[in-house]
């Protein structure tokens, strides 16, 4: 069973991690593997909530519940890519230990997602980072070599020490039902299940496995020559829950830090949205304010995106945006839409997205010369124009898809970005 564990797994990782790089490459994306990323479903259950959000989400924790944190080990692309440097650089990795600092920063990161913004998910969420990095942004780029440098000497440090989800996994693994455990009996303490731990879950000279920290890869398994290693219910009678001073005083801290952050999260969150700019945004995002506090800017769209108008964050907005300057919204498309697994951009059905205004046309009369390929080029039919004068657009039907501006060789035609999206 042993080899049966570690296979399995590996089977599946290879093939979440294979899948993660092709949908951001826009190369094949069948399946919409990222609906299943811990921190996106959260903002799911926020902000389009929906029964199977709710049974994607109770199904993470049901399985880190019975089976501990597979989802590090498989299911997170941040953590493979780990994993990946692991068997590059084949080093070992010391004892970790639990450190309180990472349950307040997960009370930070998940008290401000509740309470409305995903400014500081950006920063650490694993999923946020592998798009952002395997899209060429500059902070998931950099994110990309600190982790490389902590592979190297500390192995995989930020899945037990800083991942705001592996803390929280990481509870509830920590009481699952299945576990790696020792039998104190067979075990010589040579420590060769130790050094094969990417997570430096096993101390050898004490026979203890940190379930809170284990990643569940299996492979501390195959590893003991004497069979001392074993996954599945701990046959001895788990001790009575007897919480140390400490650890209440722990306990206190983080619920406090999440409150104070919940009710932060609220007015940094408005902070924000009250320093933007107006850009034109993805149909389903609503508006500029609330999308610039929702999007976590995993770039999934804009690495997707079939006319390449959908541009990262910049100085003037912090997340994803649309930039006409180079193409316009395909009518027929809501890839965006139906790719985002946060809820940022809500999915819309094509017939709905083709009657949701992003934007509003407007002509300088002072600019055009009557050429008229505006309205040959208007998908939705909405642009009249009589012969020798002047295009006139109909705005109650405009959706400001931008194929008129792009069609325009004087660039007579602006889209201006509508300041809530509707449905016409």
């Amino acid at each position: 069973m042993n080899k049966f564990y570690r296979y399995s797994r590996g089977v599946i990782a290879v093939t979440i991690g294979t899948l993660s790089v092709l949908a951001f490459a826009d190369l094949f994306y069948p399946v919409k593997i990222f609906d299943i990323q811990f921190t996106p479903l959260i903002q799911r259950l926020l902000v389009d909530f929906s029964l199977t959000v709710a049974i994607l989400f109770a199904f993470l924790l049901l399985i880190t519940f019975l089976f501990g944190r597979i989802y590090c080990s498989t299911l997170c692309p941040l953590g493979l890519f780990q994993e990946f440097l692991m068997l590059i650089f084949r080093r070992k990795t010391s004892i970790q230990k639990n450190k309180p600092h990472k349950y307040i920063l997960a009370a930070i990161v998940f008290g401000t997602l509740i309470g409305g913004t995903v400014f500081f998910v950006r920063y650490i969420d694993p999923y946020t980072l592998f798009g952002s990095a395997v899209s060429g942004a500059w902070l998931g780029l950099s994110v990309a070599i600190l982790i490389t440098v902590l592979v190297w000497f500390k192995g995989r440090m930020f899945c037990t020490n800083i991942c705001p989800i592996g803390a929280v996994l990481g509870l509830i693994s920590k009481h699952a039902v299945n576990k790696i455990y020792m039998d104190d009996s067979l075990c010589v303490s040579c420590g060769l299940c130790a050094s094969k731990c990417p997570t430096g879950s096993i101390d050898f000279k004490n026979k203890t496995v940190n379930n809170e920290t284990c990643i569940k890869c299996f492979k501390c398994l195959n590893g003991c020559k004497h069979n001392t290693l074993h996954y599945g219910i701990k046959p001895t009678k788990a001790p009575d829950f007897s919480p140390s001073r400490r650890k209440l005083l722990i306990s206190g801290a983080v619920i406090a830090t999440f409150a104070l952050a919940a009710k932060g999260g609220i007015e940094f969150g408005k902070n924000i949205a009250s320093k933007i700019k107006k850009v034109i945004l993805p149909a389903g995002a609503q508006n500029a304010e609330v999308f610039a506090n929702r999007c976590l800017n995993c770039n999934l769209c804009v690495q997707n995106c079939p006319m390449k108008i959908i541009k990262k964050a910049n100085e003037d907005y912090p997340a994803v945006h649309i930039d006409y300057s180079n193409g316009f919204c395909d009518y027929d498309c809501n890839k965006c839409s139906q790719i985002c697994p946060s809820g940022a951009i809500k999915r819309l059905s094509l017939a709905e997205k083709q009657k949701t205004k992003i934007g509003l046309a407007v002509i300088d009369e002072n600019k055009c010369v009557k050429c008229g390929l505006c309205v040959m080029k208007c998908p939705r039919q909405i642009i009249d124009k009589k012969k020798g004068e002047f295009p006139i657009i109909k705005t109650d039907e405009c959706i400001g898809c931008g194929a008129c501006q792009n069609a325009c060789p004087v660039k007579a035609i602006t889209i201006l970005p509508a300041n809530e999206q509707k449905m016409i």
